[in-house]
């Protein structure tokens, strides 16, 4: 009988069930906390095939299209509560949060 190369343990792991994906923990782990002029913004980064809508950029005021990756901002420590600043986030062009343009 001709002797087998292949790795048994790789079986084994094989036959393992995979743990779930947590997708909440992972996606929020794109969020950061940024402090610009003294005041602490939530920034969360949209992909391409999330952006599904077109937005006005507040930092130069051009169109950020359908289909362009870029920013979502707001308030971290606004006084009016999170639902206010979740209310108030601003979809920004990544260049143009990265510069401060305001």
């Amino acid at each position: 009988m001709a002797r087998s190369n292949r790795s048994r343990g790789r079986a084994a792991r094989a036959r393992e069930p995979h743990p779930e994906l947590d997708v909440d923990r992972l996606t929020a782990g794109w969020r950061r906390t940024e402090l610009r002029d003294g005041r602490e913004w939530n920034v969360q980064p949209v992909s391409e095939t999330q952006a599904l809508k077109a937005y006005v950029c507040p930092g130069c005021g051009l169109d950020v299209p359908s289909g362009v990756a870029h920013l979502v901002t707001w308030r971290a420590d606004g006084v009016l509560g999170d639902a206010a600043d979740l209310a108030a986030r601003r979809h920004w062009h990544t260049h143009c949060w990265r510069i401060g343009a305001r």
